[in-house]
């Protein structure tokens, strides 16, 4: 038998919002959390008994996440002044997170390996599940994943402070 919705929300919904969090950054988080499960909500009756509930909502933020980046895109911003191009993500995901280097180090990824890397060491989904959400193959996933962590082992632990703590 399939458990409630709330449940589900309940189970996974932290690792959902960690999901959105590293993939759009604080500000846009909540409300891809919020429209994750209601999405979900409307599809639960027809989601199999046997499905993997935590991929499938993952694969519904990665989705909710997109569209995010989508409208963010399209939407323009009024200045006074014309700002300097900024290298990495457009969100600013620095601020979820009291550790700034290592939200910066993630900001600056490539969005694939970005996430891979949230997909697979913060969901904790295997990489062929990881492959379904952002597309490609399995080897593609990992390799994506281990290029994250290998330029974030470059990039944040190149601070001493950071090291001598670990």
């Amino acid at each position: 038998m399939k458990q409630p919705f709330e449940r589900a929300v309940t189970e996974h919904g932290p690792v959902v919002l960690r999901v959105c969090r590293t993939t759009l950054g604080p500000a846009d988080a909540d409300d891809a959390w919020s429209e994750t499960f209601l999405a979900a909500l409307r599809a639960w009756p027809d989601l199999p008994e046997d499905a993997n509930v935590r991929g499938w909502l993952i694969t519904i933020a990665h989705r909710k996440a997109i569209d995010v980046h989508r409208a963010t895109a399209r939407r323009p911003i009024p200045v006074n002044e014309i700002p300097e191009p900024r290298s990495g993500a457009t969100a600013s995901p620095e601020e979820s997170l009291p550790d700034d280097a290592l939200w910066q180090s993630l900001a600056a990824l490539p969005p694939k390996q970005r996430q891979c890397v949230a997909y697979h060491h913060v969901a904790g989904l295997p990489h062929a599940e990881v492959a379904v959400i952002v597309g490609g193959t399995e080897a593609a996933a990992r390799r994506a994943a281990a290029d994250g962590i290998a330029a974030l082992r470059r990039t944040y632990l190149a601070d001493e402070d950071v090291i001598s703590h670990v």
